[in-house]
């Protein structure tokens, strides 16, 4: 270990994450264009100091400077005396000269104009950021959904990445202010680790394609299996009809909206119930109100298991209240008393500010009884 490494492991330096070199695109396959001037040029300058040291006698030096400002053709002059010869074989050069740097920048703008240096390194700039990522969402497909759920990231401060395989996507990702996006098949291996997928919250595919959905789903659930990743992902899709969403499900999404039934709902509940829709409204869908609701799953080893709601003291723990339970066998319980038993593997919908549900979430994790159930 040199001295450098124990520094930065005394001072607990660490150095940016990069993406994998494999997955970086390549500039040198752009340089190819460029080859055959840079060969004639190494060519005419060799010819040309050997041509003045064998013509006019110059030493080495003089030859190599004498063809270096001959060749560019920038006019400094001669440095020394030249013959007859010498003056034919300096034209000549110059000639020779002129043609290589006008086929060089000829080439050069001809590159330019293609777009694909540029191109290529704005990937790599844009993948070197993503690396930096961590607790993103992967949300795949450009839409009118993806709009509005990336704004809803956006004001949660929740980072996110932009898959599409469409040719304007960083027009459109400038046009509605996406800072990563990855030009790319949502659904292939390289696309998932451009995206820092092994880093990442989960990923939310929407595209209006069923097919494209199921396709995406397979293929995450393949790639957490490949890379023995110690976690699942959360994975959200969309499905236009209701058959679609079991058929999503059971390929392994955590949750799938639809967006015909989820209208249909909250235009009953306005109908029905304005004044608690507006409610919801205040209180659940905003990024800056106090509450929170969320599901917390109950451990076989928690404490909990088999103890009554009221026996747990939540509310005056946590400040939290349970609104819902779901058994293990799926059965949902609203609005649960204080003689329910709380059952293994089943999870407290629970309402309250985030710090009151992280409070919650330790509590239920604790195999032994807390002791703030003593002052309570």
């Amino acid at each position: 270990m040199n001295l450098r490494t124990k520094i930065r492991n005394f001072l607990k330096w660490e150095s940016a994450p990069k993406p994998e070199p494999h997955l970086l695109p390549s500039i040198y396959g752009l340089l190819h264009p460029f080859r055959l001037p840079l060969i004639l040029t190494v060519m005419m300058m060799l010819v040309g100091t050997l041509g003045y040291i064998v013509i006019d006698g110059f030493t080495l030096i003089d030859a190599i400077y004498q063809t270096g400002i001959t060749f560019t053709t920038v006019g400094f002059g001669e440095i020394g005396e030249i013959s007859e010869a010498g003056r034919i074989f300096t034209i000549t050069l110059i000639i020779g000269g002129f043609a290589v740097f006008s086929s060089a920048i000829g080439i050069m703008v001809n590159e330019l104009n293609s777009g694909n240096i540029a191109r290529t390194l704005k990937e790599r700039s844009m993948l070197y950021r993503i690396a930096r990522l961590k607790k993103h969402f992967v949300v795949c497909y450009h839409n009118h959904y993806t709009i509005e759920v990336t704004e809803q990231l956006r004001r949660n401060h929740i980072p996110f990445i932009v898959i599409d395989p469409r040719d304007d996507l960083e027009e459109v990702a400038k046009r509605h202010g996406y800072p990563y996006y990855l030009q790319a098949e949502p659904h292939t291996e390289t696309a998932m680790l451009k995206a820092h997928l092994s880093s990442a919250q989960g990923l939310i595919t929407l595209s209006d394609s069923i097919a494209d959905n199921i396709a995406l789903i397979a293929s995450v659930r393949l790639f957490e299996k490949e890379h023995h990743l110690p976690r699942a992902y959360n994975v959200i899709s969309s499905a236009e009809k209701m058959s679609d969403v079991e058929k999503l499900k059971k390929l392994g999404a955590n949750t799938v909206v639809s967006p015909t039934k989820l209208t249909a709902q909250r235009i009953t509940a306005m109908a029905a119930r304005p004044d608690m829709e507006n409610l919801l409204e205040e209180f659940l869908y905003k990024s800056d109100t106090p509450l929170d609701m969320e599901e917390i799953y109950v451990p076989k080893y928690s404490w909990l298991v088999l103890k009554k709601l009221k026996e747990t003291h939540l509310r005056q723990i946590a400040n939290v209240s349970v609104v819902g339970m779901t058994k293990k066998d799926g059965k949902f319980v609203p609005m649960p008393k204080g003689d329910v038993l709380v059952t293994s593997e089943s999870k407290l919908l629970v309402i309250g500010t985030q710090k009151g549900i992280q409070i919650t979430k330790e509590i239920v994790r604790k195999r032994e009884k807390p002791e703030e159930l003593k002052y309570v």
